[in-house]
């Protein structure tokens, strides 16, 4: 815990540094959590490149690569999301994932944006990389803004797969839920400090027709500061440390965040 705390001192201060030394303009940040899902859909004509890297103490690690697309609006919006991992006992893609997103409310102190998304098998079910069954995941998001300084983020959602498989082929209906919530403390326009905690509960195949469940509830601190520029592309990176509570106690993580925001055309005024 303590080494975690330091790194952490370490990053905020790096941060601080690198903030004050820019000169772009003080656009904010939105749509750039970790664990949670931010209510912002992706403005008209603009796309985002959302990166992230999580390396858990023992050396499993996990890569995911997202791409959000508006479309027509901001009250839609399509994505799509892969991913690359390694496990003591295997190595490879995961899951793919598109998403679509539905802007339904868009206030000036509360947004509420709705997603489901298709899960594709394209992990290998044989050595634990994937569900091995199609399935769809829903998840709302919540946003709201307390003040001037803090924004707080809440999520709720589950996973269904209706032929879940196990490593010698047993068929299972999985079922997964998951809770998270994050308070953001907006230390400057381009300068954040937050955390998230998230909460899920798991179903896997040990038969045919039989599961068992598990649980996880990690809490994760982090930084994140973005630099602007004149084109219109903001670059966020970000770094935090999920720590293991309950359930999870005793797991330790680094996560890493890169993302590029950019226009992909012209908006008409």
């Amino acid at each position: 815990m303590t080494r975690l705390i330091s790194l952490l001192i370490v990053c905020l201060l790096c941060a601080s540094a690198v903030y004050t030394q820019q000169s772009q303009t003080p656009d904010s940040i939105s749509d750039n959590s970790f664990l949670i899902e931010e209510a912002y859909n992706q403005a008209p004509g603009v796309v985002q490149h959302i990166n992230t890297f999580t390396r858990s103490r023992g050396g499993d690690w996990l890569y995911t690569f997202t791409q959000e697309w508006p479309v027509g609006s901001m009250k839609h919006q399509l994505s799509y999301t892969i991913a690359a991992l390694s496990l003591s006992h295997a190595d490879g893609l995961g899951d793919f994932a598109i998403n679509y997103r539905y802007q339904l409310v868009n206030g000036e102190k509360v947004s509420v944006a709705p997603r489901i998304s298709v899960l594709f098998p394209t992990g290998d079910w044989r050595r634990g990389l994937g569900a091995g069954g199609v399935g769809v995941q829903t998840n709302l998001p919540v946003s709201v803004i307390l003040s001037d300084k803090f924004v707080t983020h809440w999520n709720a959602g589950a996973t269904l797969v209706p032929r879940s498989r196990d490593a010698l082929d047993e068929k299972a209906f999985t079922k997964g839920v998951n809770l998270g919530q994050s308070t953001i403390w907006l230390a400057r326009p381009r300068f954040n400090v937050m955390m998230e905690t998230a909460w899920n509960r798991i179903e896997t195949v040990i038969g045919r027709g039989r599961l068992v469940t598990g649980y996880t509830l990690f809490l994760n601190p982090g930084v994140r500061w973005s630099y602007n520029f004149k084109s219109g592309l903001q670059i966020v990176p970000g770094v935090s440390f999920p720590i293991g509570a309950g359930p999870s106690s005793g797991q330790r993580s680094a996560l890493f965040y890169l993302s590029f925001e950019h226009p992909f055309k012209k908006i008409q005024k």
